[in-house]
Order: structure tokens, then sequence, then C-alpha cells
């Protein structure tokens, strides 16, 4: 499946950057380049592309106006590429695919570029469209349910699906996430955060512990009326007496 991606930055040497690592992949169609954001939302609806890179800080037209311009159901999935990082959650609260931070390297441009290609595919072999009507809005909503949360570690912004955190940890000041092999850590409250992650997924077990349930594997016993939780992959949590009632409500189980 070829897929046609469109460029719209206001910096030469960037876009000039973004063609030649683009035309040299032979599944990437690159349908057009523009500096002006109120030019390219011309081009965006006559060419339909699958994929926008896309700077935020534009002359005329930031990247945000441009997505304003072009409604949920004509923009495509999206890059945002800016120097700033205080435009993640808004980009996030759009569906963008990824946030590049100016500067970055060639590899982290193809690591953005392979995720949005990834995400473009198996839209396809869902049974999607080649090219998606929207960014990620359900139809006729102003703002789309909360799917993944921003984070920013080691000088780079992560967009991390709230799905595959395991589960997460107050380390002082800040709350660690883990997510597989990888931790990230948050400089918020364990209740700031899960307000935010705001699934029925995941539980409370200590005043220093949110577990994704769906991790659980095994409940054992402990003294005091405490049990360990214990995770797929062998993590062993502890379960503390006062949040026990609210763990085997959303088990649907008694412990």
């Amino acid at each position: 499946m070829s897929l046609g991606v469109l460029i719209v930055d206001d910096q030469a040497l960037v876009r000039a950057g973004f063609r030649m690592i683009l035309e040299a992949e032979q599944d990437i169609e690159v349908v057009g380049e523009y500096s002006d954001g109120t030019e390219a939302v011309s081009a965006i609806r006559d060419a339909s592309p699958d994929l926008l890179f896309l700077d935020i800080q534009m002359a005329g037209m930031t990247g945000f106006e441009l997505a304003d311009a072009l409604g949920p159901d004509r923009m495509p999935a999206v890059v945002f590429v800016t120097a700033y990082d205080e435009y993640a959650l808004r980009a996030f609260e759009i569906h963008a695919l990824d946030y590049l931070l100016k500067p970055f390297s060639a590899e982290r441009f193809r690591s953005a570029l392979n995720h949005a290609r990834e995400h473009l595919v198996n839209r396809g072999a869902a049974g999607g469209e080649a090219r998606p009507a929207t960014s990620g809005f359900p139809p006729g909503a102003s703002h789309p349910p909360r799917e993944r949360l921003v984070i920013r570690s080691s000088g780079r912004i992560y967009f991390i699906p709230i799905a595959d955190i395991d589960w997460c940890e107050a380390a002082g000041n800040y709350v660690r996430l883990h997510v597989g092999s990888q931790a990230h850590f948050v400089r918020q409250t364990m209740s700031h955060l899960e307000a935010e992650l705001g699934s029925p997924r995941f539980a409370r077990i200590h005043r220093c512990t949110i577990v994704n349930i769906n991790r659980i594997e095994e409940l054992r016993s402990s003294f005091n009326g405490e049990y360990i939780v214990i995770l797929k992959g062998g993590t062993r949590l502890t379960l503390s007496r006062g949040y026990r009632e609210a763990l085997q409500t959303r088990l649907g189980k008694v412990l």
C-alpha cells in the first residue's frame, strides 16, 4: 500500500530534510509540501493525503488552526513538528500519532514515520479506509475519549496508550509508570494520575500503587489481612486492607 504524505513547515531546510528521507521510502509518495498553512488547507482537501507532517508555529495560520479549518472529517493522520513542548497536550487531544521536537535526528524522524506507517497499515488491515477520514475523533464528538497519556521524558514527548500501562508507583514528587520493560517518570500526584487515567481497568491497591487489573495474574493472602498481587511477568505488589474492598468490587470477587 502506497501512503500519500504531505509536508507543511515554514522552514525550507526542514521540508528538504523530510523530503529526502521520505523519497527514499518505496511505499511513500510525497504529494506536496507547503510553507503556508492556508495554502496547505486547500491542498489537503484536494489530495486527501494519508499522513501529514505539520509544523505548529507558522506565520498566518498555526498547525492547530489548520486542523480546525479542515475539521475532523477531513484531517489526515498527523505528526506534529515544533520546537516547543508546551503544545503536546493539545496535539494529543486531536490524536496526533507523534510529536517531533526540533531539532531532531533522522533516526527520530524515521521512528515517527514507522509508527505512522504501522498505524495506517493496521487500519487498512482492519478494514478501514486506506486514507483515514478522521484524525481519531468519534463521529460528532468535540472531545475524544482519553486513550493516551502525554509524557515528557529524556527530552522526548511520549504518547503512551493507557491500556499499555502495567502499574504505577509513587516516587517522591513523581509517579513512575511501568510500561512493559520501560519506566517513565511523571511529576504529579497519585490522585491526579488516578483521575487522569479515568479507566475502570485501573485500581488503587495501595496509597503508593495503581495497577492495571488486566495485568493481575494471581492474588496471595499475606499477614494482617493484606494480599500480595502478582502481575503477569512476576512483579509482586502489596494490596493494602484499605483498598481491598474497592479491588474486590472491581474484580467481582470476594477476597
